[in-house]
């Protein structure tokens, strides 16, 4: 009941009046039935303007962080979270990834649409970052259709970091939905695995015309961490 309540009356109207989104292919977008939608992952306010545009529910798989912040910002980002129906998933672990998947299939049993970023996080420079398989196990046992979707301009209007977020044109573009069941049984085959996260994250890079990046992001973005601390303790002494 929150949801439809932040949708329809106080969050979406909001969304829609001061970023005007521009709407692309909501008609792939299966009117009932299970579905996963496959978006890059810009922005913190991804998380808001597409559940804002689409008229059936979407659960996200929400990163567990967003339920355990501090303070009284993280508690009432974590009721948002809650009570909005998303789920949290604890990204530390060898187990993490396998409890996604369970969780991500519970809401497709139940016939939902559900939200994923198969690049793991948001990326921290604008580029597309190469897709993790998760999505693949999903499609495959869950034997739904993806359904990729850009979002297109949120980087600029909240890029990581940015609390407040500026005004600035967004596009929500959705693709034709991508079928595997000529994969079906075979979730367990990595090289299938692979190839059909490629294909998604190839659909996605199309409707987004994003530089991509053959690497997880989160790979780049611990070494550039670590560039910039070693640069930091060590820093190079100008030619004399």
């Amino acid at each position: 009941m929150f949801y439809y309540l932040l949708k329809y009356v106080v969050l979406g109207p909001l969304l829609r009046l001061l970023f005007r989104p521009r709407i692309e292919g909501l008609e792939h977008v299966p009117e009932s039935g299970p579905a996963i939608i496959a978006g890059n992952h810009l922005s913190f306010s991804d998380h808001f303007l597409m559940p804002a545009v689409l008229k059936r529910r979407i659960t996200f798989l929400a990163k567990a962080e967003y339920f355990t912040g501090p303070g009284i910002k993280g508690r009432l980002t974590a009721a948002f979270f809650r009570s909005a129906g998303q789920i949290p998933v604890d990204r530390s672990g060898k187990e993490a990834g396998q409890a996604a998947i369970r969780e991500g299939l519970g809401v497709l049993a139940k016939e939902e649409l559900l939200g994923i970023y198969p690049e793991g996080t948001r990326s921290h420079d604008g580029r597309l970052y190469k897709g993790k398989v998760g999505v693949a196990v999903m499609a495959l046992k869950a034997g739904v259709p993806v359904i990729p979707c850009a979002m297109i301009g949120t980087f600029e209007a909240q890029p990581p970091g940015k609390v407040i977020p500026t005004l600035h044109p967004v596009v929500i573009r959705f693709g034709e939905p991508l079928d595997f069941a000529r994969y079906a049984g075979m979730e367990n085959e990595k090289a299938i695995l692979r190839a059909i996260t490629d294909e998604i994250m190839y659909a996605i890079l199309t409707l987004s015309e994003q530089e991509y990046v053959d690497q997880y992001a989160a790979v780049v973005k611990a070494e550039e961490a670590a560039a910039a601390e070693k640069q930091r303790r060590f820093p190079r002494l100008p030619l004399r």
